[in-house]
């Protein structure tokens, strides 16, 4: 799609006021942050549920669940006062490929990002551009993994300046930028806006965008990411990503 068409906006509005609600919560990932109260354990429960978000969402979910209670259901506690022996508790924990090695090195990392960058909104904050977040995504990907890590631990945040459509990392900015009072996204931060956030691009999203033709490209990376958003923009520009409801509702909920 080129050019706006008030016909898929209608539709899509629709859907995204049937999706967006409180009743898609139980279902989906972002369960686990709304557990919490305190700013920085939803954050980091939310970063840490994401960074697993892949498979079967109940087991997703389930295992978001034990991580949680493995921290003692207090994540940004367990994150800043962990000693590495408290790391022992990770282990046997796994999440497909994402095992006790990368989490530890992710509650390492996580510490290093709270106690010396400012936390994970300043984190993810620096070379933001007017109408993107990508570019700030691979920045904080490379602060993250600044500390010594095994490098097959790298492989578990994506690299939007490697090609990769960066599926989880964007899904979990739009959990905690959005702020639309729907109950479902947090909208905590505020040095990022809506307008700057890019579509999670998966494989549910990707062929209901195709079916409506906001998406052409075949493939679901980087560049397909930046084509849905353009097409998205211009839909609403000033918040592109609550269509993310429509497009995954679609596709999940109804095999659109």
């Amino acid at each position: 799609m080129s050019s706006f068409n008030p016909e898929i906006k209608e539709f899509l509005d629709e859907m995204v006021v049937k999706y967006n609600n409180p009743k898609f919560i139980e279902s989906d990932p972002i369960t686990i942050p709304h557990q919490y109260q305190l700013k920085e354990d939803i954050e980091i429960s939310g970063f840490l549920v994401a960074t697993i978000a892949w498979g079967n969402r109940k087991m997703i979910i389930s295992n978001g669940l034990k991580l949680m209670n493995l921290m003692g259901n207090a994540p940004y506690d367990f994150v800043l006062n962990h000693k590495p022996h408290h790391l022992e508790r990770l282990e046997g924990f796994v999440h497909r490929t994402f095992n006790q090695t990368d989490c530890a090195y992710f509650i390492k990392a996580l510490k290093h990002i709270y106690a010396n960058k400012g936390g994970l909104e300043v984190a993810l904050s620096r070379q933001l551009e007017l109408a993107s977040t990508q570019t700030a995504i691979s920045m904080f990907k490379n602060e993250f993994f600044s500390l010594p890590h095994p490098v097959r631990t790298a492989k578990h945040i994506s690299d939007p300046m490697s090609g990769s459509a960066a599926k989880r990392i964007n899904m979990y900015l739009r959990w905690m930028v959005r702020k639309d009072n729907c109950g479902v996204d947090f909208g905590l931060w505020n040095s990022i806006v809506p307008s700057q956030l890019s579509c999670p691009l998966d494989v549910h999203s990707g062929n209901v965008a195709r079916k409506l033709g906001l998406l052409t490209r075949s493939q679901n990376d980087a560049k397909a990411v930046a084509e849905l958003d353009h097409n998205l923009r211009l839909l609403d520009p000033a918040d592109p990503v609550k269509y993310d409801f429509a497009l995954f509702g679609l596709g999940v909920f109804e095999k659109f």
